[in-house]
This record gives C-alpha cells, structure tokens and sequence, in this order.
C-alpha cells in the first residue's frame, strides 16, 4: 500500500456539534470538579479576588478559579515548572474540561500564571488554602487534637555559585580563582577552578558572609541527601488522625526549627479556629515533635498553654543544670513523662510516618522538591494552593479510593480469582471501568470446561 502526502489544507470553516472533540473523562478530575463546583469554589475565588481586580473594566480576564485549579494540576500530575503545567493542560481534554475551558478556548499560558500570582498577595492563596481545609473539614478529616510538626527543604531557583560576599562583594568563582592564585597559579583555568571547588568541600559557607546575587531571600542549607544549596525551610503542622495539612509555612532555609516553630504554630491555631477545631487550655491539643524542636525555651513557653507537648529529647550524657529555673524544669521533665507513656510512644511513631508521608507527597510526588519560583514570598504563594492540592486529595481518597489520578486510572483493572476444590472449579472475574463501575462474573463449574 503506498503512502500519501501531508499538504496544506484550509482549517474547516464549519463543524458539526458531533465532529468536535470530546474527553471521555477522567474519573478523579471528574469528580474533583463536581466537588469544587457543589462547594461553590469559583464564586469564592471571584469574591476573594474581587478587590484586586481593575477599577475600570477592559478585556475580561481568565477567571481566577482557573489559576488555582492549574497550580492544583501541577501538584497531581507532579510537575514543578509552570511551563510544564501550561503545556500538561494543554495535551489533555480532561484537563480542559477540569479547567472550565470551552473547545475554542486557549489553556492560560506561564506568563498569565505569573502575572497573576504577582498581582494576587499571599493573603488570597492563604484564604484558598483555608477554604479547602474547611471543606474537608465537613466531612471529618480535620480532628485537631493532635498535631505532628516538622520541617523539610526546598532548593531554591539559584545556583551556589551565584553567591557573593556581602562586604566585598566578591563573588564565588572570584574566590576560587584568588584561592588558585594563592596556592601559586598565575592562570588558572577552569580545571583548576573545579579543583579549587572540590578542595574547599566540607568547609561551611556562612549566610552572614554571603548572600546570593540571582535570590536574595534564598539561605545556604544542607539538603535532605547531605548536599549543600540555596534554599528554602517548608515547614508543616499535621493532623495526625487524618494526615491533613493544617499549616503550611516557608521559612528562611538557615532558621533553627525551634526558632520557626511558634511561627507556624500560630498559623495553625488561626486556620484550626475557622474550623471550629482550635485549641484552649481546657481542651488542649497534642504537639508532636522530633528532637530538633527541643530546647527549654521552647518547653517552657508552650508549658501550660493550649498545647501538650510531646518532643523528642535528645541524649545528653552530662546531668541537666537548671540554675535555679524551676519552670524550665517541670516544662522538660513533664513533656520527658508524656514521651515515656504509651500514647507519647504511639504519637512519635504515627509522627514520623504521617507528617514524613506529607513532604514525600508534596516535595517528591508532587514536583516541588525544587522550585523554579525566586522569592520567599512567591514560594509560598504557590506551595500554599500545592498543598491544598493535596488536602483534596485526601478527601478524594475518602470518597472514590484514589488520592491521585494515577491511583484512579490503576482502578479501571479486572482481576482474575480461580479455586478448584472437591472437583469443583469456581472462577471469578471483576472488573472496574475509569467511572469507578464494577462488572462480577461467577463461573462455577462441576464438569471439566
């Protein structure tokens, strides 16, 4: 059989309703999107954006709700680059269906992504992140009485080299050439630049000395694997009954945990009160955390307050010192007998598997391990709606099984069961389609088939 030839042919001028593309649907947008709309999604971000939108009216814009829903694209399909989620929405019809688009309509582009996470403040993605908590929150996934804390890194859209000192002004490769030149190379070039590199390996670069000249905000920090990078200091306050994210704060990637901790902890506390969750001092809530929140500072502010802390000591081989601060000492020695207990012991093990889970879904799965964003601000613009991506995954998962739309589609499976027994063969067959249907079929047979 011959093949022909792609020419040019004019667009069709005319199609027919029955001609036009359509998606067979996705089971999870489908039903995220049937979730979003009965809660009354668009209207709330239309009215939170409301005053942020321009006086006089010209060309109408994209409608906010769509800016949320892409960010919340970019965290199910794990896609770190607003690029990527451009292109990812424009690839997929369901998708386009889950974004409202019409067939005709254009997927907003990166730049509109952008400009509108510029002209929106941190306060509107805070209010959208708060909407969906007290969505899941109606169906039950937000308890509130214990909390699981810890923190994570972000590698920041800057490379190390980029650093210069802040007095001098002298940047990295300035350095490693001066430190060539001392050792006695008039010249150096680029191999001995990169030996220079590899020599220093190990010394610390101190954040008070350098700053970086591509993002200012971003801190010298050792990343999870042991590697040294600009970044920045995700921290999370955790349900642990549910697994829901109740806080979801960037810090500074240099600041100690027990110096962000009541940061975030205060945000919690506001977003559990607009549940109706909050804590008191008569109906405290658990506060579980590793050993790096420990100090008695810490101890000792949160000790009597809506709080019971349960944070990991670490192992000290000489006797504590109190010097005569009794309230310091009851604060340590109280959380050191609530960590002893069976529930201290229960809550530490469910904090290390469920607040971990948290980072492993949003850093890893969801693709924001490194952020191409530049701006402690503009982070955490976009990891508050990643996040709140993944509090509706968690209702997703209560109501149709799957928290992803990987998990969704793996449900359109058929599974095979076969038993012979007593000269009896039973076979059974099941099968789930994309919508979640289920077919059975029972085969029993007393005769060979």
């Amino acid at each position: 059989m011959a093949l022909g030839r792609q020419g040019d042919r004019q667009g069709d001028l005319v199609v027919t309703w029955k001609e036009m593309p359509r998606s067979p649907g996705h089971v999870f947008y489908d039903r995220l999107q049937g979730v979003l709309i009965d809660a009354g999604f668009d209207a709330f971000a239309e009215t939170t954006c409301k005053p942020y939108y321009a006086a006089k009216m010209g060309a109408p814009s994209v409608p906010p709700g769509r800016y949320f829903r892409m960010h919340m694209v970019g965290y199910f399909e794990g896609i770190d680059s607003e690029r990527g989620i451009e292109w990812r929405c424009a690839d997929s019809l369901s998708l386009r269906e889950f974004l409202r688009l019409r067939t005709a309509d254009r997927v907003p582009d990166h730049s509109w992504l952008s400009k509108t996470r510029s002209r929106l403040p941190q306060e509107v993605h805070e209010e959208v992140f708060g909407w969906v908590l007290a969505l899941i929150a109606e169906h039950g996934l937000v308890n509130g009485e214990r909390i699981g804390v810890d923190a994570s890194t972000i590698e920041a859209n800057a490379a190390l080299r980029t650093i210069v000192r802040r007095e001098t002004g002298e940047t990295y490769r300035e350095m490693l050439k001066r430190m060539a030149e001392e050792s006695g190379i008039e010249t150096p070039s680029a191999e001995d630049l990169i030996r220079m590199d590899r020599a220093r390996k190990g010394k610390k670069l101190s954040n008070e000395d350098w700053v970086s000249g591509t993002d200012p905000e971003a801190k010298i920090a050792k990343m999870k694997d042991g590697t040294t990078h600009l970044a920045y200091k995700p921290e999370h306050a955790v349900d642990l009954d549910t697994g829901a994210v109740v806080a979801a704060e960037i810090h500074p990637a240099d600041e100690g945990d027990t110096t962000t901790l009541s940061g975030t902890l205060q945000v919690a506390a506001a977003n559990l009160a607009k549940v109706d969750r909050v804590p008191t001092t008569t109906a405290t809530a658990e506060l579980v955390a590793d050993k790096g929140y420990h100090s008695r500072a810490v101890l000792k502010d949160l000790d009597g307050g809506v709080w019971k802390t349960r944070i990991a000591e670490p192992q000290r081989t000489a006797l504590l010192r109190w010097r005569g601060d009794t309230e310091a000492r009851n604060a340590v020695y109280a959380n050191r007998n609530r960590l002893r207990s069976a529930v201290g012991k229960q809550s530490m093990r469910q904090r290390a598997e469920i607040v971990e889970r948290s980072f492993a879904h949003n850093l890893e799965r969801g693709g924001m391990r490194r952020t191409w964003l530049r701006g402690r601000e503009n982070v955490h613009k976009r990891y508050l709606i990643h996040v709140a991506g993944h509090n509706l995954g968690i209702l997703m998962r209560l109501l149709i099984g799957a928290g992803t739309p990987k998990e969704a589609a793996a449900r359109g499976r058929a599974f095979l069961f076969a038993n012979y027994r007593d000269d009896t063969l039973a076979i059974v067959i099941f099968a789930l389609d994309q919508a979640g249907l289920g077919i059975l079929v029972v085969i029993v047979a007393t005769e060979p088939i």
